[in-house]
């Protein structure tokens, strides 16, 4: 582990050359705190939320209007009962850098994104993927407190970029049929306390 002000820190889950703030489709995938079942619950391969999964969505459909400046667009997503799948894109917008590749393609369409140059090193982070999830986070925690004051997400989220259509299409059906999956989901298998439902 690294060290900074003397202090271990955990190392970044992030891709070190990549700038999260630039045009590309991202999957997201976010968990509760433990894995407890906080949003609801499966059956018959449908998703029962409860009110904290409300909350979940309810919060996720705003973000797109809250941030109509970043030019993002929704994807598929789904309210599990301890996680969180999505699909979003950050469009070109004014705090994006526009065509680092100089070839007219976003991420979708690059071959071999290991060669983009992260400008998000240091320092404050917004306007870029990792802004976007703090805000919802933020916002579902302080309403779901105010029904189970334990409520908590994992502190922090996986990410994916996807970089081509076939890679967006496997994974807009992997979270279209998460619910009917979930019996064989990873997350199936932690805390499934009915108390959280």
């Amino acid at each position: 582990m690294d060290k900074f002000l003397n202090k271990y820190r955990i190392p970044s889950a992030r891709l070190q050359n990549w700038d999260y703030g630039s045009n590309a489709a991202y999957f997201v995938t976010i968990c509760t705190g433990n894995r407890a079942c906080y949003f609801g619950h499966v059956t018959d391969g449908k998703m029962v939320l409860s009110e904290t999964g409300r909350f979940v969505n309810s919060e996720w459909l705003k973000t797109f209007d809250m941030r109509r400046d970043m030019n993002l667009t929704m994807g598929e997503y789904v309210v599990m009962p301890n996680h969180f799948h999505a699909i979003v894109m950050i469009g070109e917008n004014e705090y994006s850098r526009r065509d680092v590749m100089g070839d007219g393609r976003n991420a979708m369409h690059r071959r071999n994104a290991m060669h983009r140059v992260s400008t998000n090193k240091f320092g404050p982070q917004s306007k870029n993927l990792a802004s976007i999830i703090r805000g919802f986070k933020s916002a579902v925690t302080i309403r779901a407190r105010k029904i189970d004051v334990d409520f908590a997400w994992q502190s922090r989220f996986h990410d994916h970029i996807i970089r081509n259509p076939e890679s967006f299409q496997r994974i807009s059906n992997y979270i279209r049929t998460n619910p009917a999956n979930w019996p064989n989901d990873q997350f199936n298998s932690f805390n499934q306390n009915p108390e959280h439902r």
